[in-house]
């Protein structure tokens, strides 16, 4: 089977709000054509194309559809679509690429939070029967978590701003000093509500370096799910991250790009994938800075891809999340050869 490697990454302005439509075209179109001058690509050279998105948050039905306008009528694709984060859909791709059937892939996600309410329309991927109808929010389970690890003495408030600093021009005293905005999380304890979008352009390895000097090959991709049933797992723990690391080689990683749109997240991500404190955490910023649902995780991996090319690191981890409380998880190791 090919190895597979990221060759491109571009990704929309985050933003508070957009005025364009759900469908994300408005925001795909000028990032289709920054990854396309960036590789030297065009839409012919394309293989297969594939999408995350959610007609939840577009609320309308099969949204993704009208989203390939963006991509245009000719030349026909061959396209496909997860209704998750794009992470998973470049799981797809990467196994299109390791299957021999294509040599080439575009997976792009997309999402715009602001055109409904964020923490409600989240409650509708719980348990439709005893949990949905009382419609509990995104921030009140994870002020659950985090409050959790805080009785257990797995962390503490003053961890959590630790966390927040690095993105801020605050200190851990002065963000310790903000008051609560769901008991225990303040906001710097949580990720904004953000419309955005992202691609990335998937080859062979060997088609890759006719594209980019370093190429990042993909030596690893895992993901694994836990229980939805809120109550029957450890919440202070992330046990699907921590059997999809046990399957891949982490040793040596010098980067990791978490998608933890909560600061206690982030400190279940790290111990789940036992990084230590050489590893360089969310240089871009991660979740924390910009959190655009459906592409969020796809910006992990093509965050750290990019600094595989640009030789700030040689090993990277990235990782991706979906679902309430760190649900479901996905783990990609990048190298560069």
């Amino acid at each position: 089977m090919p190895d597979v490697a990221i060759a491109g990454f571009a990704k929309a302005p985050n933003v508070r709000e957009t005025d364009g439509t759900t469908n994300g075209v408005e925001m795909l179109v000028p990032i289709f054509a920054e990854v396309f001058a960036q590789t030297g690509l065009s839409k012919k050279d394309i293989g297969f194309w594939c999408s995350g998105s959610s007609d939840y948050l577009a609320g309308r039905a099969f949204s993704f559809i009208a989203a390939v306008d963006a991509i245009g009528a000719f030349p026909p694709i061959h396209e496909s679509h997860v209704e998750m984060d794009a992470a998973w859909a470049l799981y797809e791709a990467w196994l299109k690429i390791k299957m021999g059937e294509v040599e080439t892939a575009l997976v792009y996600g997309f999402g715009k939070s602001s055109a409904g309410q964020l923490r409600r329309v989240l409650a509708l991927q719980l348990d439709p029967y005893v949990v949905t109808p009382l419609w509990p929010d995104s921030i009140s389970i994870a002020g659950i978590q985090a409050r959790l690890g805080l009785e257990a003495g797995l962390w503490s408030e003053k961890d959590l701003a630790e966390v927040a600093a690095r993105g801020t021009t605050k200190d851990v005293a002065e963000l310790l000093d903000t008051p609560y905005y769901a008991d225990p999380l303040r906001r710097h304890d949580i990720a904004p509500i953000t419309d955005g979008a992202a691609v990335v352009v998937l080859s062979t390895v060997e088609r890759a370096r006719d594209i980019v000097e370093r190429p990042a090959v993909i030596a690893g991709i895992e993901h694994r799910v836990d229980s939805p049933v809120l109550g029957a797992r450890d919440l202070t723990r992330s046990p699907s991250t921590e059997a999809a690391a046990k399957a891949l080689d982490l040793d040596g990683a010098d980067l990791a790009e978490l998608h933890a749109p909560f600061t206690h997240q982030e400190l279940i991500l790290r111990t789940a994938l036992n990084l230590d404190d050489g590893v360089k955490i969310n240089p871009s910023g991660g979740a924390l800075a910009a959190n655009p649902m459906f592409s969020a995780g796809l910006a992990r991996i093509g965050e750290a891809a990019i600094r595989i090319h640009s030789g700030e690191s040689r090993k990277a981890v990235a990782h991706a999340t979906s679902g309430p409380a760190l649900q479901q998880n996905l783990v990609t190791v990048l190298e560069a050869r």
